[in-house]
């Protein structure tokens, strides 16, 4: 009996920073293996034999493993310590990233995609709860950002680096490096992330009670909404980029960096100001965003103006990312993990909003500069959405 509550001491004692920065290596692989798939596209296309077009579907059946799977297995590994929950979830990406690296014709790859998003959201909600439970309640909102830090870093790194993987060696290679992220990931979850009382597992009655929560709903519909004018631009920034200001698509992948250090720099910022005011940062993100988005057309045209537009882009959007997090956790108290957890689904719904609606103008014939225009109402009905969130609060307070 002593021995392992010595082991347990011995762990407590690793820095939090330390902790945090091991749960965000998961984030590091799910935002490398989701992100890195658009830029290897033509590559797994011409390989297992389909259009680009058809070969899309791959990248939707990843969207719809994390939309499926974040509720599901947040529910079934309720009962789980979240430390056990973690490991079993970047195990998951370990396996299936490795068998997509091997897959020989398209349908099996689909189905592999799909099953590599099922962890996405359960790992980033699981974290999360972790996380926040690892530091005292003040900095709860700055560890919520450092679980996130590995996937804005993705952006910045991980998906140029398998990008530039799947072009020189092949498109497998990007998800061989996945998987390697990910077996380090389990590593280091493994050896350096405790497993504290306050984080086992609960109830599936108590996690399920997140969704008899209106005000769950509410933050979930106010982020996907509001996050979808970021994906009317993204889903489409090749086309709209080399349309506008001839940009060499060889060159976009650069400027795309740009976004990636906004999204890491926006996700630190917005960490520290939820901390002080998280509603006041929400409002302020989803009405700047708006602004960002109509700003935007006239910074497509040249590169430098495009590369500031998109850091911006970045910026905004994540900066509210803590802040909503800790909305949800905070109204599902019985239930953290599903609703931190349901937050990446939420994102994922922006994500297939976003790009329905900037593809429907851009086939309507509208131009390129009609999805961040069509985009830029999204961020204000989101902040209608979370208007009624604060209103029933302050009804409820009352």
């Amino acid at each position: 009996m002593l021995e392992p509550a010595t082991t347990d001491t011995r762990r407590t004692r690793i820095p939090a920073a330390v902790s945090l920065a091991a749960l965000s290596l998961g984030g590091l692989a799910i935002g490398t293996t989701e992100f890195a798939s658009m830029g290897v596209l033509p590559g797994f296309a011409a390989d297992l034999g389909v259009s680009v077009p058809t070969a899309g579907a791959a990248i939707s059946a990843y969207a719809l493993g994390v939309v499926v799977g974040a509720p599901l297995i947040a529910i079934a590994g309720a009962r789980w310590s979240r430390k056990k929950l973690i490991v079993a979830l970047a195990v998951t990406l370990v396996v299936f990233n490795a068998l997509s690296a091997v897959a020989s014709s398209f349908l099996p790859f689909v189905a592999l995609r799909f099953l590599s998003g099922l962890p996405h959201g359960a790992y980033f909600g699981t974290a999360a709860v972790l996380g926040a439970a690892l530091v005292e309640p003040a900095k709860r909102a700055r560890a919520l950002a450092t679980v996130m830090l590995g996937l804005t870093i993705a952006n910045i790194i991980g998906v140029p680096a398998a990008t530039w993987l799947g072009e020189t060696f092949g498109w497998r290679s990007a998800y061989v490096a996945v998987t390697v992220i990910a077996l380090i990931t389990v590593a280091a979850v493994v050896f350096l992330v405790p497993d504290p009382p306050q984080a086992q597992g609960g109830s599936i009655r108590g996690e399920l009670t997140a969704y008899t929560r209106p005000q769950v709903w509410l933050t979930l519909g106010a982020i996907a909404a509001g996050f979808g004018g970021l994906f009317a631009v993204y889903s489409y920034i090749n086309p709209i980029l080399t349309a506008n200001a001839g940009i060499d698509p060889t060159t976009i992948a650069l400027l795309l960096g740009a976004l990636g250090i906004g999204m890491t720099v926006g996700n630190v910022v917005g960490g520290r100001l939820a901390e002080r005011a998280p509603r006041a940062t929400i409002a302020v993100a989803l009405g700047v965003y708006t602004l960002v988005l109509i700003g935007f057309v006239f910074a497509s045209y040249q590169a430098a103006t495009a590369a500031v537009g998109l850091f911006l882009l970045g910026f905004v959007g994540l900066s509210a990312g803590p802040a909503l997090m800790g909305r949800l956790m905070d109204f599902a108290a019985e239930g953290p993990s599903l609703a931190a957890a349901s937050f990446h689904s939420a994102f994922n719904v922006a994500n297939a909003i976003g790009a329905a609606l900037g593809g429907a103008v851009l086939a309507a014939g509208l131009g390129y500069d009609a999805p961040a225009l069509v985009g830029a109402a999204l961020p204000l009905l989101g902040l209608a959405v979370f208007g009624v969130s604060v209103a029933l609060e302050r009804r409820q307070t009352a």
